[in-house]
């Protein structure tokens, strides 16, 4: 099965999409698989590893929402993994790498969002990026000894975001679909929010993209295929481009960085992860063992930054709680 595979991507793909067969390996060599493909098992073990399944109860946009419809980190990962193999399918490019990029892009995201990731960057001397992260998760953290995972998947992992740019048109779809997918579900839950309304989005916008979720994702990956097929680059319209940044400033203008009081809770949450950093920095106690074996490994900083960027909302609220709160004494 696995041959048959390889045989359809070297039939069937453009020149220069990346194959399964001719990947640069994985830092230790292991046999291949009867059945998959080495980017189909890279994808397999994202999957099922531990810090995929904490990205259902880690914040997207809104923390800790009452409605059961707005995104998490998980929903999000879907969304932009349908979006980019959808984009890659049709450029004749490999979906398989380009799901693996996609499902394992946010495995490093802090609790809270992006309000967890401004406080470690701030604290930590070595700063924290979620991207960076996400590549120490499936290198060195899962399992405690990483998931060894082919040289393509960590390079378009680590460079999904838009100040790198990835070594393959695979993780350059994956960093497109990112942004594609961020950009439209946000605005989705900005207005189930109540913070902006459709009518609000700036009309050229509207005008050139469409006026409904659907309608915009649909014209950015059309644009995206029409303007990439047949050619070893993967691209937008410049007219298309500047558009979908358009709404990009305009989301950080009135929803990322607003005072909303959908967005009032962030100054808690950032809180939370500053006064947890200080907590385990100064006490061996509040420490799992885990942590304190990965102090000997990395060094306390590193080992803390790695044990925060790891938990769920709920599992920080609960450490948060533990540490800080009070409890009734309930002894005679």
């Amino acid at each position: 099965m696995r041959e048959n595979t390889e045989r359809f991507e070297r039939e069937f793909l453009f020149p220069w999409a990346a194959k399964s067969y001719e990947s640069k390996g994985r830092e230790k060599e292991e046999e291949d698989c009867e059945l998959r493909t080495s980017f189909q098992r890279d994808r397999d073990r994202i999957i099922y590893c531990k810090s995929f399944r904490r990205l259902k109860h880690k914040t997207q946009v809104f923390l800790a929402p009452s409605g059961d419809h707005y995104r998490t980190r998980l929903t999000h990962t879907l969304e932009v993994s349908q979006i980019a193999r959808t984009i890659a399918r049709s450029l004749r490019l490999n979906e398989d790498l380009t799901e693996a990029i996609a499902m394992g892009h946010d495995l490093g995201h802090t609790p809270f969002g992006h309000a967890g990731e401004r406080v470690l960057d701030e604290i930590c001397s070595c700063g924290f990026k979620h991207n960076e992260q996400s590549r120490r998760v499936v290198e060195l953290l899962e399992e405690d000894k990483g998931l060894n995972l082919t040289w393509e998947v960590r390079d378009g992992i680590e460079n999904h975001t838009s100040r790198s740019k990835p070594a393959t048109l695979e993780g350059m779809i994956v960093s497109y679909a990112d942004r594609i997918a961020y950009i439209n579900h946000d605005i989705d839950d900005a207005c189930r929010a109540g913070i902006i309304t459709d009518a609000d989005l700036p009309l050229r916008a509207n005008m050139i993209l469409g006026t409904k979720n659907s309608q915009r994702i649909d014209t950015l990956v059309k644009d995206i295929i029409k303007n990439s097929f047949g050619k070893p680059e993967v691209k937008m319209s410049d007219e298309i481009y500047e558009v979908m940044n358009e709404l990009r400033d305009f989301m950080f203008a009135y929803v990322y960085s607003s005072d909303s009081s959908a967005k009032a809770e962030e100054l808690k949450a950032e809180n939370v992860v500053r006064n947890l950093f200080n907590a385990y920095m100064n006490d061996d106690s509040l420490l799992a063992p885990s942590v304190k074996a990965d102090i000997k490994k990395y060094g306390r900083e590193k080992a803390v930054c790695d044990y925060i960027a790891g938990m769920s909302d709920g599992y920080a609220l609960n450490e948060y709680s533990r540490i800080f709160v009070p409890r009734s004494w309930d002894k005679e």
